[in-house]
C-alpha cells in the first residue's frame, strides 16, 4: 500500500494547532515552572514511604504505613509491568511536559471521536478545543485531579472505537476499543469511566434500536460482539488494578458497615457526604453564563470597581485589606461548600447545541440530547432528590461515588459533540438560510434571549445571597457588615450581568457568522477559523480566570515543598517506629496528607479510607480518647502555635503501647456495635477486645502473664513483611499494633516459617495467639488479586497486540 500523506495533512495540521494551544494557555511549563496542584502534592507526600520503599528493593509493596495508621497502597502508588495499556498510558504522559501534555490529550481524544463520527477536519478541531477548554475540564487541573482528566481525554476514543464497531468496521473498531479502553482504565478514575458507561450505553441502546427495526440483526450480533470483545480485553489489560480496587473498595467507606449505627450498613456512601457537592438547579445558568452564581469561591468581585471594595474604604477599612478582600471574597453564592469555578460550556457551544438539536435529526441527536439533559440533572444532587435518591438508593454502583457535580464534564461531551454534528449536516446537506431560518430562530431565543433577560433584569430572580452571608463577620460591627454584604450582592449581580451581555454578544457573533456562511458570504476558509478564535476567546477567556499563570511555581518552590520543618526534623531523632498524629495542620489530620512524606501518620488525604479506620476517628478520635491513640502507637503529637507568630509545637506521648505486645486478658464482644463501644473505657496494654466471630482462635487459652519473663518485640520493618521475635513460657496472646486488613487472606501471619491464623483485635488491630517458647514471628502482604491479576493483564496484553496488528494488516490489505 502506498502511504498518502496528503490525506494524513489535515490530522498532523490539527495535532500541531493542539499543541500550540495547549502550550500557549500552559506556556509557564515551557519556561520550567511546575504546575502547583494540591491533590498532586497530597499524593506524593501520600506514597513517598511505597515510592522509597521501591527505589531501594525494586519492589512493590502495596502497603503504606504512612497514611491513616496504615493502608493498600493500591491507589496511591504501584506499577503494572504486564500491562501494555499502562506503558503506552505512562509513556505518553512523558511526551509533553504537564499540564500541556493533559490538555493536549482532551482535545486530541475529542478529535478522533468527531473525525470518526465523520466530522471535517475544521469541526473536529472547533469541537476538540470547545471540550478540552470548557471550564469544567480545565479547573480540576490545578486542583491535581490528573486521573479525572485523563479519563475525560480517553472516553471519546473508546466512544470513536464504538462508533466503528456499529458502522461495519469490526476488527479496526474492536481493535481501538481494546486499545482505548485500556487507556480509559489506565487514567484509573472510576467514577468518570463509570459516568462515561451510562453515556456510552445510551450510544448503545439507540443503536440497537436502529438495527432491529432495521432489521440488520446480523451486523448487530457482529457489532456488539465486536465492542464487547474490544472492551473485555481492554478491561483484561488491568486485571490486577481492578481487583486490587475492587477488593479494597470494599473495605472502605463505599463498603458496608459492622455498626447499626451507621445507615451505610448496606455498602456504599453516606447519602449526605456523597451529595455534599451538588450543584444548584438554578446554578445550571453557568454552563451558558460563567458568573451566573459568582464564579468560584474567594473570587473576583469586582476588583477596583467593585462596591464591596468601595464601601469597606468608606467604612475606614485600609484600602490594601479591602483590595484584598474585593479581589478574594464571597463571589460565589450557590448550593455548594465551596468551587474552584462553575461549569461553563461556552455560550457558542451552548448555542451550536441548541441548534442542533432543532436541526438534527435520528437518534443519535436523542441520544446527545438525554444525555446533556439526564447529566445535568444528575449533578443537581441533594437539590433534585426525586431522581438522584433513587439513583443513589437502587441503581448499581450509583451510591460508590461522591460529587457528582463532575458529571457535568460528559454532559459537555454531549453538547460539543451534537454541536458539531449540527454544523456537520448544514456543510453536508448544503442548508439554506430558509432552511435553517426557524432552527437558528428558536436556538437563539433560548441561548441570547436567555441571557438578554439575565443582562437587563437579574434581580427579578435572584437575591444574590449565599446561605452564608448572614453568619459573615468581617468587622464585628453588625451596621457595617450588613452595608458590606449588601456590597457583596450588588457585585455579584454587576458580575451576572456583565457576563449575560458577554454570552449574548458571542452568541449573536456566531449567529451572524453562520448566516454569513449558510448565504455563501462567506467560505469555509474564513467561517471556521473565525467561529474557532471565537470559541478559543471565550473559553480562554473564562478558564484563566481560575487556571492561569499563578498556579505555577519555579521548580526551586516546588522541591521546598516537602522540606522538613524543624518539627519534622525533631521527631525524626527517634529512630524506633511509631505514629504520628499531625494536629498542627490547618486543614485537619485527616485531610492533610503533609505529615505523611515522613512520618508514618494517623491522618492523611485520601478519598477512600478504610472503613474501620474511619469509623474509629468518628467513634473515638473525635473523643480524644488516649486509649486508643495509645494502641495505635501514637509516640508525637503536634500542636498548632499557641499565640500568633509563635511556632508549631510536639509533644512526645509517654504512654504509646509500641509495635506489639502482651495482654493480660481478653474480652469476648457479640458485634462490631459492642467492639467500638468496649473502646470507650478500656486499657490496650492489659485487655484486648476480640469479636465472637474470632473465639475459636481463643479456645483453651488461659493467659499466664509475666511481663518480666515474656517479651515481644519487633525486629525488622518493611512494609511488606513485618518481623517480630517472641519469648514467653506459656502461649500468650499477643496485640500487634498494626491495622488489619484482610487478615489471613491478603495479610498473612507465619510463626517459624510456618501459616498461622490471626484475627482482628480492638476493632481495626491485629492479635495472634504466640506459642511458648522463642519464636520468630512475620506478617506477610500477598495480594493474590497482585499475584493472579498480574497473569491475566499479560494475557490480555498479549491478545490487544494483536488485535492492533490484526486490524493493521487487514486495513493494510484492503486498501
Amino acid at each position: 500500500m502506498k502511504f498518502s500523506f496528503k490525506k494524513f495533512l489535515p490530522h498532523l495540521y490539527a495535532v500541531i494547532v493542539f499543541v500550540v494551544l495547549a502550550g500557549i494557555y500552559a506556556l509557564p511549563a515551557l519556561q520550567g515552572k511546575q504546575l502547583s496542584q494540591h491533590d498532586i502534592t497530597m499524593a506524593q507526600a501520600g506514597a513517598h514511604e511505597a515510592a522509597e520503599f521501591t527505589k531501594q528493593t525494586g519492589e512493590y509493596a502495596w502497603w503504606t504505613n504512612s497514611m491513616f495508621g496504615g493502608m493498600p497502597s493500591f491507589m496511591i502508588q504501584g506499577a503494572y509491568p504486564n500491562s501494555v495499556g499502562s506503558m503506552i498510558g505512562g509513556n505518553i504522559m512523558g511526551v509533553l511536559p504537564t499540564p500541556i501534555n493533559m490538555i493536549f490529550l482532551m482535545m486530541l481524544g475529542m478529535y478522533i471521536l468527531l473525525v470518526t463520527l465523520g466530522a471535517n477536519t475544521w469541526q473536529a478541531i472547533l469541537g476538540a478545543i470547545a471540550y478540552a477548554f470548557c471550564s469544567w475540564n480545565m479547573v480540576i487541573i490545578p486542583a491535581g485531579h490528573t486521573s479525572k482528566v485523563l479519563a475525560l481525554a480517553y472516553a471519546p476514543m473508546v466512544a470513536a472505537g464504538a462508533v466503528l464497531c456499529f458502522r461495519g468496521k469490526y476488527i479496526l473498531g474492536a481493535a481501538l476499543t481494546a486499545l482505548f479502553m485500556s487507556l480509559e482504565i489506565y487514567a484509573n478514575h472510576v467514577q468518570i469511566t463509570y459516568y462515561f458507561g451510562l453515556f456510552l450505553g445510551g450510544y448503545i441502546l439507540v443503536k440497537i434500536i436502529e438495527k432491529i427495526k432495521a432489521g440488520e440483526f446480523k451486523p448487530l450480533v457482529f457489532a456488539l460482539l465486536a465492542f464487547g470483545g474490544g472492551a473485555l480485553i481492554g478491561l483484561g489489560n488491568h486485571t490486577m488494578r481492578l481487583w486490587n480496587n475492587a477488593v479494597y473498595s470494599a473495605e472502605t467507606i463505599r463498603g458496608k458497615s459492622e455498626l447499626t449505627s451507621n445507615n451505610q450498613s448496606k455498602g456504599g456512601l453516606d447519602r449526605d457526604y456523597a451529595y455534599n457537592w451538588s450543584y444548584g438547579i438554578g446554578e445550571s445558568g453557568t454552563l451558558l453564563i460563567p458568573n451566573f452564581y459568582g464564579g468560584s469561591s474567594g473570587g473576583t468581585l469586582g476588583g477596583k470597581k467593585s462596591e464591596t471594595l468601595k464601601v469597606m474604604v468608606e467604612a475606614g477599612i485600609p484600602e490594601e485589606s479591602a483590595m484584598g478582600f474585593a479581589e478574594h471574597g464571597p463571589a460565589y453564592w450557590g448550593d455548594q461548600p465551596s468551587t474552584g469555578g462553575p461549569a461553563y460550556a461556552g455560550a457558542i457551544i451552548i448555542f451550536l447545541f441548541a441548534l442542533g438539536a432543532f436541526l438534527v435529526k435520528g437518534g443519535t441527536k436523542w441520544w446527545l440530547v438525554a444525555s446533556a439533559i439526564i447529566f445535568t440533572m444528575l449533578s443537581w444532587g441533594k437539590n433534585f432528590p426525586t431522581l438522584n435518591y433513587l439513583m443513589f438508593d437502587y441503581f448499581p454502583m450509583f451510591n460508590k461515588f461522591r460529587a457528582v457535580t463532575m458529571i457535568l464534564s460528559l454532559a459537555d461531551l454531549a453538547m460539543v459533540t451534537l454541536g458539531i454534528l449540527a454544523l456537520k449536516q448544514i456543510s453536508e446537506q448544503k442548508t439554506t438560510f430558509n432552511d435553517l431560518k426557524k432552527p437558528l430562530i428558536y436556538s437563539l431565543g433560548l441561548t441570547a434571549g436567555f441571557s438578554l433577560i439575565f443582562a437587563l433584569l437579574p434581580s427579578l430572580f435572584f437575591s444574590f445571597k449565599g446561605a452564608n452571608d448572614a453568619a459573615m463577620q468581617i468587622t464585628g460591627d453588625k451596621g457595617i457588615d450588613g452595608n458590606i454584604i449588601r456590597a457583596i450582592a450588588s457585585d455579584r449581580e454587576s458580575l451576572l450581568r456583565s457576563d449575560a451581555f458577554r454570552s449574548l454578544v458571542l452568541i449573536l457573533l456566531a449567529a451572524g457568522l453562520i448566516w454569513a456562511w449558510v448565504s455563501n458570504k462567506i467560505k469555509d476558509v474564513v467561517f471556521y477559523p473565525i467561529l474557532i478564535v471565537l470559541v478559543v476567546f471565550d473559553l480562554f477567556g473564562v478558564d484563566k480566570r481560575y487556571f492561569n499563570n499563578d498556579n505555577f511555581v519555579s521548580k526551586s518552590e516546588a522541591e521546598e515543598t516537602f522540606a522538613p520543618t524543624p518539627i519534622d526534623e525533631q521527631i525524626l531523632k527517634d529512630k524506633s517506629i511509631y505514629r504520628v498524629l499531625d494536629g498542627a495542620s490547618p486543614q485537619g489530620f485527616s485531610n492533610d496528607a503533609t505529615a505523611s512524606y515522613y512520618h508514618k501518620s494517623l491522618g492523611g488525604y485520601h478519598g477512600a479510607k478504610l472503613r474501620r479506620y474511619q469509623e474509629i476517628i468518628e467513634n473515638q478520635f473525635s473523643k480524644n480518647n488516649m486509649a486508643v491513640f495509645n494502641m495505635l502507637n501514637t509516640k508525637y503529637f503536634t500542636m498548632p502555635a499557641q499565640q500568633q507568630g509563635g511556632q508549631p509545637m510536639v509533644q512526645q506521648n509517654p504512654d504509646a503501647c509500641g509495635n506489639a505486645w502482651f495482654v493480660k486478658e481478653f474480652k469476648i464482644v457479640p458485634n462490631a456495635d459492642a467492639e467500638m463501644k468496649a473502646l470507650d473505657k478500656f486499657n490496650p496494654k492489659q485487655t484486648a477486645i476480640v469479636d465472637k466471630r474470632y473465639e475459636d482462635q481463643l479456645a483453651g487459652l488461659k493467659i499466664a502473664f509475666d511481663s518480666t519473663a515474656n517479651s515481644i518485640k519487633l525486629t525488622d520493618y518493611k512494609l511488606n513483611v513485618m518481623t517480630y521475635e517472641s519469648n514467653a513460657k506459656s502461649d500468650q496472646l499477643a496485640v500487634f499494633s498494626e491495622i488489619f486488613y484482610r487478615g489471613n487472606l491478603d495479610w498473612k501471619a507465619y510463626v517459624d516459617g510456618v501459616y498461622k491464623p490471626h484475627f482482628r483485635a480492638d476493632y481495626i488491630l491485629r492479635g495472634m495467639v504466640v506459642p511458648a517458647g522463642k519464636h520468630k514471628i512475620e506478617f506477610k502482604f500477598e495480594p493474590e488479586s497482585v499475584a493472579k491479576g498480574g497473569k491475566v493483564d499479560l494475557i490480555a496484553s498479549i491478545l490487544m497486540v494483536g488485535l492492533l496488528g490484526l486490524a493493521v494488516f487487514f486495513e493494510v490489505k484492503k486498501k
